[in-house]
């Protein structure tokens, strides 16, 4: 059975090991609602803060992780800063992960 063409393995140990981090970083549950609230779109860090219920520093680490493995990107604009997906197709990963929700093994 062949791999799908959108899920070509990785072919060296380099990749796995760049695949963990971003999958390290996913493993915050606030990171999971920052990700899934930036899949509407960019938002600033103020927005985010209350979305998440988190202070501003705490939100601002949660950030410097995403985009420190490629998740998100920063616009700085004047004084605030705007984040949003790098890569959209991240949220493929949630509708896959939501079939294992209620899935006992």
């Amino acid at each position: 059975m062949t791999a799908p063409a959108c899920c070509v393995p990785p072919k060296a140990p380099s990749d796995f090991r760049a695949a963990a981090a971003v999958f390290k970083a996913l493993s915050n549950p606030n990171r999971l609602l920052i990700v899934d609230a930036l899949g509407a779109g960019e938002r600033c860090v103020a927005d985010l803060t209350a979305l998440v219920g988190l202070d501003m520093s705490t939100v601002s680490n949660h950030l410097a992780v995403l985009r420190n493995v490629g998740i998100v990107k920063d616009d700085r604009r004047g004084t605030q800063v705007f984040y949003s997906l790098r890569k959209p197709c991240l949220l493929n990963l949630f509708c896959c992960l939501d079939e294992f929700h209620g899935v006992e093994g």
